[in-house]
């Protein structure tokens, strides 16, 4: 695995979209194309040594001069929200890399698409991308308070589907149940948010076709005990090695104690930076990213939380 190309970006401008959302336009430093993306993208900025975050892209992917995302000041940030807040201004500097994308939109007739607070920013491109292809939708959309939900003009704005906002100190929670319901072979459901949100909209379609539901998560979900608590080979394919993981390394973490070149980001299993083809073995996977059909075809995995099943991995490093 190599690391990603890194693209110098520039600020070009700031807005506020809702309480404590900002909207910020990135160009690149130069004046060329940004990479081309598709809706359910995110970026990664580099905002300072040891602080990088990822952002859904919210724009328009047609137009490659320009990047948009939407960051919500976290009372209990960890530093990305407040440092974008508080010293991205127009003119400022910023190291970005992807796209990528693990939420990609696919072909449906009918899409139900639910966000909650600043899981907005993905569902935003994919609406419009839905109304593109000609399919019916609709989008359910919660937040704490009319005033806290960003984009609303623009959601309002769109024909084509149905748009229905629930402040929740005006109407409360989503209906859930409502909107899921009854199940639909012809429909695919797309959902972003806090994880509160997400767990219940994973419950909720349960009874769904397997591979109706998309999420997208902010933050990992909770695991239990790996498979094994026991050391395990990992074979370095392109490298040549093998390495030994022990019970309190991530694969990661060997990887690179052993010389190799391995990228990474979040390293929370959420961001998907950390990807990498697996040759042979059992994964125990461990991320938020990767569908359950996906993690079970076990074609790759995250190597920044996920471990082995099996006594043995090949990787493709």
């Amino acid at each position: 695995m190599h690391e990603e190309s890194k693209i110098a970006t520039r600020v070009v401008t700031r807005t506020e979209a809702a309480d404590g959302v900002l909207t910020i336009e990135l160009g690149s430093t130069d004046g060329t194309d940004l990479p081309a993306w598709s809706p359910g993208a995110h970026i990664d900025l580099d905002l300072a040594p040891d602080l990088t975050r990822q952002y859904s892209l919210c724009g328009d992917p047609d137009n490659r001069a320009r990047w948009r995302i939407g960051v919500l000041r976290e009372p209990s940030s960890r530093g990305g929200s407040s440092h974008v807040h508080d010293r991205l201004f127009p003119g400022t500097d910023v190291t970005a890399r992807g796209p990528r994308n693990h939420f990609a939109l696919e072909p449906s007739d009918h899409y139900v698409f639910i966000a909650g607070g600043i899981g907005i920013t993905p569902i935003l491109p994919m609406v419009r991308e839905a109304q593109r292809r000609g399919a019916t939708w609709e989008l359910h959309y919660g937040g704490r308070s009319r005033s806290s939900m960003a984009f609303r003009d623009e959601l309002e704005m769109l024909g084509g589907g149905e748009v229905e906002l629930h402040p929740q100190d005006e109407r409360g929670l989503l209906d859930l149940q409502g909107i899921l319901g009854t199940p639909r072979a012809d429909a695919l459901v797309y959902c972003c948010g806090p994880e509160p949100l997400l767990y219940a909209v994973e419950a909720a379609t349960a009874a769904w076709p397997s591979g109706a539901l998309h999420v997208e998560r902010f933050a990992p979900k909770g695991f239990n005990e790996p498979a094994s608590a026991d050391a395990f080979e990992v074979e370095l394919a392109e490298s040549g090695l093998t390495i030994t993981v022990t019970p309190d390394q991530s694969i990661l973490e060997a990887v690179r104690a052993s010389g190799v070149e391995a990228w990474s980001s979040c390293e929370e299993g959420t961001c998907g930076t950390c990807e990498t083809v697996v040759l042979a073995g059992e994964p125990d996977h461990r991320d938020s990213v990767l569908s359950p059909d996906e993690q079970a075809s076990n074609e790759t995995m995250m190597i920044c939380v996920s471990r082995a099943a099996c006594p043995k991995l090949t990787l493709e490093l």
